[in-house]
């Protein structure tokens, strides 16, 4: 899990080969007009989710984690309180995981909780379950999946 601005996303560029076309993408697109859903960037291998909700409690929010995607979470509008925890960790699965959605959810409760604010994203590897969507007020995010 890494938690970082924008305005280093550089440092994570030689993480993975898609890397740079992410932040490409998220530097150089007026996310604010992008509607909610799906957005393709690079066929399956790449592409954005945009998400606008009110936020959620700690004790709604479920740790998820993901298979075949990490995920770049970056927050555009309001302040997204994710869950973290090793998915190693992770001994009270709610489902099963579901391989037509990438996702399989816990019933853990997090081991720690990252404040990320506007123009800061949360990166997940598929070791990393997460919580997001936590918070008083809209959130407006926007979710880069990238094909491991």
């Amino acid at each position: 899990m890494i938690l970082a601005n924008l305005t280093e996303a550089d440092r994570y560029l030689t993480l993975h080969p898609l890397f740079a076309r992410a932040f490409d993408f998220l530097r150089n697109t007026d996310l604010a007009t992008l509607a909610p859903g799906k957005h393709g960037i690079q066929d399956e291998q790449l592409f954005a989710i945009v998400e606008a909700c009110a936020g959620r409690t700690r004790a709604d929010a479920k740790l998820e984690c993901h298979r075949r995607y990490i995920d770049i979470q970056l927050v555009l509008e309001g302040v997204d309180e994710m869950g973290w925890k090793p998915v190693a960790d992770c001994v009270d699965p709610a489902t099963d995981y579901d391989a037509g959605r990438d996702i399989r959810f816990f019933n853990d409760a997090p081991a720690s909780w990252i404040v990320t604010p506007p123009g800061a994203f949360c990166l997940f590897f598929p070791d990393d379950a997460h919580a997001p969507l936590v918070g008083t007020g809209s959130i407006r995010k926007v979710v880069v999946k990238i094909a491991v």
